[in-house]
């Protein structure tokens, strides 16, 4: 089912199945364990550019936030929420080391190691059809 039809899909197919609580199908509907697309529920979780590039990078080993910065060419802010965001939905674990100097290292979680195969086939795919990556 491609995102599209998800969009389309009449909230009122499910009202039947939902018990009534008070709240409207589409919350409710949302809050499912169960998604009709497992897919773009993904996506939701590591699919923007940044959260993407993030976990690309830590793939490497632990870093520091400095070096992500460097490494990423996010700004502050942006790698600040996108590792908020990761830490926050289990890819990301954030240890601070308080000796002097403090710092704060990143490293994934087992399961944002696990994403280390999805990664290389994207890389594979990319080497295969996209020009820019074959030359």
């Amino acid at each position: 089912m491609s995102s599209q039809e998800l969009a389309e899909t009449d909230p009122a197919d499910t009202s039947d199945a939902e018990p009534e609580t008070g709240t409207s199908s589409s919350v409710a509907a949302s809050s499912t364990p169960e998604s009709a697309c497992p897919v773009v529920d993904s996506l939701e979780q590591i699919g923007s550019r940044w959260r993407l590039v993030v976990l690309h990078e830590l793939l490497n080993g632990e870093s520091r936030f400095n070096e992500l910065k460097r490494e990423t060419d996010a700004n502050a802010r942006t790698l600040s929420r996108v590792l908020d965001d990761l830490q926050e939905t289990g890819f990301v674990h954030r240890r601070l080391e308080e000796e002097s100097p403090v710092a704060t290292y990143y490293s994934l979680t087992d399961k944002g190691e696990s994403l280390a195969p999805v990664f290389e086939e994207i890389d594979d795919w990319a080497h295969e059809w996209l020009a820019e990556c074959s030359e």
